[in-house]
C-alpha cells in the first residue's frame, strides 16, 4: 500500500486539524511555531511554502496517508543541493495516533525511492535530537545508517539540541 501522496493546497484544512490535536505531541520534537501555524491560514501557509520550495526544486513535499486514505502527517525533501553534491534532507511528522503501525518507515522508504529515482539523487540524510528513539527506529528501518554527531545542530522546543546524523546512500552511487 502506498502510503504518500503529493501535497495539494486542499490538504491545509486536514493539516491544521492534525497540527492543533497532536501540538503537545509534537511540541518535544519541532521548532517553536508561532501561533498562526496551528490555524487553517498557517497551514495554508506551510503548504504554499512548501508547493513553491518543490516548484524551485529545492524542496519536495508529500503528505503521509493511513490506511483509510487519510492524512495522518507530512514528509518532505528539504534543501535539495543539486551539482555534485546531488543531496537532500528528509523530514517528516506522523499524528500520535497513527503512529506504531509503520507509516512512518514506509513513508521514508517511499521518499527515498522517489529522491534517488525520480529526483536522482546520491544521498538523503536525518538527523534527531537524540531523545528520539521512536524516529531513530524509522531510519534504521528505512535503510539509514548513523554518520555523525552534530552538536547544537537545530532550535528544537526552543533551544539548540545535538542531533545524531543519518544518511542513505543510491544503491547506484
Amino acid at each position: 500500500m502506498q502510503v504518500l501522496r503529493q501535497l495539494v493546497p486542499s490538504d491545509a484544512v486536514a493539516l491544521a486539524e492534525l497540527v492543533q490535536r497532536n501540538r503537545a505531541f509534537l511540541d518535544p520534537w519541532e521548532p517553536v511555531r508561532p501561533e498562526e501555524y496551528f490555524t487553517l491560514d498557517g497551514q495554508r501557509e506551510a503548504v504554499e511554502y512548501g508547493l513553491s520550495r518543490q516548484a524551485d526544486g529545492a524542496g519536495y513535499s508529500q503528505v503521509i496517508l493511513d490506511e483509510t486514505g487519510a492524512v495522518a502527517g507530512r514528509i518532505n525533501l528539504n534543501n535539495i543541493v543539486r551539482g555534485p553534491f546531488q543531496s537532500a534532507s528528509v523530514g517528516y511528522w506522523l499524528s500520535e495516533d497513527a503512529g506504531g503501525r509503520g507509516l512512518a518507515t514506509r513513508a521514508v522508504v517511499e521518499m527515498v525511492g522517489i529522491a534517488f529515482g525520480r529526483l536522482g539523487l546520491h544521498r538523503v540524510e536525518a538527523g534527531t535530537i537524540p531523545e528520539n528513539h521512536r524516529s531513530q527506529a524509522v531510519l534504521r528501518r528505512a535503510g539509514f545508517e548513523r554518520f555523525g554527531y552534530a552538536v547544537a545542530y537545530l532550535n528544537i522546543a526552543g533551544r539548540w539540541r545535538d542531533h545524531l546524523l543519518f544518511q542513505r546512500l543510491s544503491p547506484s552511487s
